[in-house]
């Protein structure tokens, strides 16, 4: 539930208003077009604003090893225009409407919307409709976007303290499942990328039977229907069998430990556990384990590792609710002074805490009204309903859990939270990152503080 907090800035009403219908179900009609592509119409006519969206059923875990960061690359080319929009409208044609647009890629898929006024409905759909069929797929294109995607691994990851943590964590926790690389991939795979395989990848992915079109807001399915039927209608369905992951990841039975160094001041612990896939029993029993470790300022790493015993300046925890098996997170950054060795002792006595003593009555009650609060803060604006319609519908088959999901958390009990810690927070299922200063690489090889085995660098 909380993968899509940054729509927090969007337009909308108040949470306080929202809190009182945290009970009413959220009405929608969905179909499923000839050309395969699902629709999803959900009807609010509290404001005069719409949000349309289109999520595609692609992320970087469906890319080729030697091709890596496909997905997030068209995350940006999708947006150099169309046959029929010029190159570089396609963001004025939105911003001239009073809307707003993005995109944004993980793992699993890459989702696109439009926020904007109601009477703006077709422009939407169409521009939409342009991307899904008619894309810019050029060298003029491939080429800009090439330089605007290195620039931005740059400045967001090679730049930027910490920027490689997600990296690291998933090239040393996984060995088989495509979870082993990040969205972002290597910008070498994109150098070497040829037009052809970048126009097989859109023939393959971006199709209408690999999409859902979700459109949340104020209008009707008597005015929705007939525009999407004209823009969509006519598009072809996709001819190319579109590729899903099969292999298994091994399960873990050994610790491993990575030393990384980068430009930090501080050390950096991160304690990585594999975890169950999104909405198994399980996962949302994690879910709430990691919000006790870290949500607020009353979560167990804050008052006892940042306050009380000062070891870090930042204790946070959280899980990444992925299609396949993900990973739960810890992360630490040392205080000054305190060495990378202290700070894991600390962090993994708060685990085994909950492991041995299971949580407390008034932190199982905040738990609970934690995740109210999230689901509703979430569903309160027309773009948060729209992505988790798509989300419920893409992964688990049923866009109905914006209704019912909340039930599932409900049925976690103190006791579940327990038993996760014991099964998932183990040794053998740990990866251990020290996320280190570079000017200690050469002190902690002397001093033999390596780990002993490292992983072999990913082909």
């Amino acid at each position: 539930m909380k993968r899509n907090a940054f729509f927090g800035m969007l337009l909308g009403a108040s949470l306080q208003f929202y809190a009182g219908q945290a009970s009413a179900t959220i009405t929608f009609t969905e179909y499923t077009m000839p050309n395969g592509l699902h629709v999803i119409l959900q009807e609010d006519h509290s404001t005069p604003i719409v949000a349309v969206s289109v999520m595609y059923h692609v992320g970087s875990k469906n890319e080729d090893p030697q091709r890596t960061g496909f997905a997030h690359f068209f995350e940006h080319l999708l947006f150099e225009g169309s046959d029929n929009i010029k190159r570089g409208e396609y963001m004025k044609f939105i911003q001239s409407a009073g809307g707003q647009l993005n995109a944004n890629t993980t793992q699993d898929r890459t989702f696109y919307y439009e926020v904007l006024p109601s009477n703006q409905l077709e422009l939407a759909l169409w521009m939409e409709s342009e991307r899904m069929a008619h894309a810019k797929i050029d060298d003029i294109g491939v080429e800009t976007q090439r330089k605007v995607v290195k620039e931005e691994k740059k400045q967001r990851y090679d730049n930027t303290p910490y920027g490689q943590l997600i990296n690291v964590i998933f090239e040393n926790a996984y060995t088989v499942y495509p979870y082993r690389w990040s969205p972002i991939g290597k910008e070498q795979y994109i150098d070497q990328a040829t037009l052809d395989e970048f126009m097989n990848f859109y023939k393959t992915f971006y199709v209408p039977n690999n999409a859902v079109l979700v459109i949340s807001g104020d209008i009707t399915a008597d005015q929705a229907k007939p525009l999407i039927a004209k823009y969509f209608g006519e598009i072809p369905k996709g001819t190319k069998a579109i590729p899903r992951p099969t292999e298994a990841e091994p399960i873990q039975t050994a610790e491993k430990r990575v030393n990384f160094y980068d430009n930090i001041q501080l050390p950096a612990v991160i304690l990585g556990y594999h975890i169950p896939k999104q909405g198994t029993d399980d996962y949302y029993a994690v879910q709430l384990l990691t919000q006790l470790l870290s949500q607020g300022k009353s979560s167990r790493f804050e008052k006892e590792i940042v306050d009380k015993q000062q070891k870090a300046v930042q204790a946070g925890a959280f899980d990444l609710g992925n299609e396949e098996p993900g990973m739960a997170i810890m992360l630490g950054i040392a205080n000054s002074g305190i060495k990378p060795e202290v700070l894991e002792a600390s962090m993994l006595a708060e685990i085994e805490k909950v492991k041995k003593d299971g949580i407390t009555e008034e932190e199982y009650k905040k738990l609970q009204n934690q995740a109210e609060s999230d689901f509703i803060s979430q569903n309160q604006k027309d773009i948060g309903v729209a992505t988790n319609l798509a989300t419920y519908y893409t992964f688990q088959g049923n866009a109905n859990l914006i209704n019912t999901e909340l039930e599932r958390y409900k049925k976690v009990t103190k006791d579940d939270i327990k038993r996760v810690a014991n099964k998932y927070l183990t040794k053998e299922n740990r990866l251990v990152v020290y996320y280190l200063p570079k000017e200690e690489q050469d002190k902690r090889s002397e001093s033999g503080s390596e780990p002993h085995t490292k992983p072999e660098p990913k082909k």
